[in-house]
């Protein structure tokens, strides 16, 4: 496996790091700007971001959202105008420019695009490099541990070719290694596919898949949102903003600048075990989406009795059917008995706009409200309907 035990308990994924933050990546209302002639060009607007450690996270966004400079942000290769930076003990936007090198070389790897591989060097020289400028390994092992990184990127065939002799795949399996050559507990790529065709894309992202399940944490920007959705979780950027990512789970087809202004409209709530959210019969107020737990779902029986008809979860969606054909609501929503739930709403007036401005998403909510009525018919005429008390 890459990530040895010695990595990752150099940093301890379980405790409170240093400067407060809980989670191995985090960034406090990061904001950066940059002068230009006809005045200052604002790349991301005081942004709030977390990532826990094993976590692989795709970033998507169109040109110009702000990608590649939130990676540059926090691999250090840029400051923030305003905002912190902390990545594990390390608050990163502090750190003075003789220590961001080292720190960056032992902590993490970065993959750009274009590969960057040194063209004068062989493609294990190339591999061995950052173990150099580290000072890493004994100088007998950077070779073996080369050697051992080709191998697992399976170009190990090719370790003392130059660049220029190799497909830019294998370039960029070399580049993989070389980032991952210092053992770093992340990865971050830059359109790390962008200049591969899809069969060789697929197999990069494979790879990247396969070093999360060793341990490590992969920060991906990628245009392609069909590979993005491999990942375990996508981040949106807009206008060098985060469209919130429950938002752009359970609508996927808003256009991005409609999820910017809809995440500005949201509201959260917080709900304890059993607590009724919505109640049928009672008139719409709002769409919601699930954050965190569950929600169960009750239609009342003529004889009053409830029948539990389904159980919705994290990035699903509930409240949509009286809003969108008026009337009242058609069903009671609890949180689940076990557990609270948390969800994110948008009142019946912001909801009108994000569906009147997108045919699409109003298409795909009436398919998924067609498949939830046809269930539940099925369900409540079934003799096995469960009862409220059976819960």
């Amino acid at each position: 496996m890459v990530a040895t035990t010695e990595s990752l308990q150099a940093m301890s994924y379980t405790r409170e790091y240093e400067n407060g933050n809980q989670q191995l990546i985090e960034l406090r209302r990061v904001a950066k700007s940059y002068k230009t002639a006809v005045g200052d060009f604002v790349a991301l607007k005081e942004i709030d971001l977390n990532v826990d450690a094993g976590e692989f996270v795709a970033v998507i966004g169109k040109s110009g959202s702000g990608k590649s400079t939130l990676i540059n942000m926090l691999t250090g290769i840029d400051r923030p105008t305003s905002g912190e930076v902390l990545i594990g003990d390390t608050a990163v936007h502090l750190l003075k420019e003789g220590q961001i090198a080292q720190w960056r070389g032992r902590t993490i790897g970065i993959v750009f695009q274009f590969f960057q591989l040194l063209p004068t060097l062989t493609i294990a020289e190339n591999v061995m490099l950052p173990m150099d400028f580290c000072n890493m390994y004994a100088r007998r092992e950077r070779t073996e541990r080369a050697m051992h990184l080709l191998e697992l990127v399976d170009i190990a065939d090719h370790a003392h070719k130059l660049p220029t002799a190799v497909s830019g795949g294998q370039q960029q399996r070399a580049a993989i290694a070389r980032a991952l050559a210092n053992d770093p507990p992340i990865v971050m790529a830059d359109e790390p596919t962008g200049n591969l065709d899809s069969r060789t894309a697929a197999a990069v992202f494979d790879l990247f898949q396969n070093l999360v399940e060793a341990g490590k944490t992969i920060l991906m920007v990628t245009h392609d949102e069909g590979q993005a959705r491999r990942a375990s979780r996508t981040i949106v950027l807009a206008d060098g903003e985060v469209v919130n990512e429950y938002l752009a789970r359970a609508l996927p087809f808003l256009a991005q600048d409609q999820m910017v202004r809809a995440t500005h409209k949201l509201e959260s709530f917080s709900f304890s075990p059993g607590e009724v959210i919505m109640l049928q019969d009672a008139p719409p107020d709002r769409f919601y989406i699930i954050k965190a737990g569950e929600v169960h779902i009750y239609l009342r029986q003529p004889d009053g009795a409830e029948i539990l008809v389904d159980t919705l979860r994290s990035g699903q969606y509930f409240g949509e059917v009286a809003l969108l054909r008026g009337g009242v609501r058609t069903a009671t929503v609890r949180s689940s008995r076990k557990s609270g739930v948390e969800v994110i709403a948008l009142d019946q007036q912001s909801f009108n706009e994000v569906v009147s401005e997108s045919a699409v998403t109003r298409s795909e909510m009436d398919r998924v409200m067609a498949e939830r009525a046809a269930a539940q018919t099925r369900l409540r005429q079934s003799p096995a309907a469960t009862q409220e008390d059976d819960l």
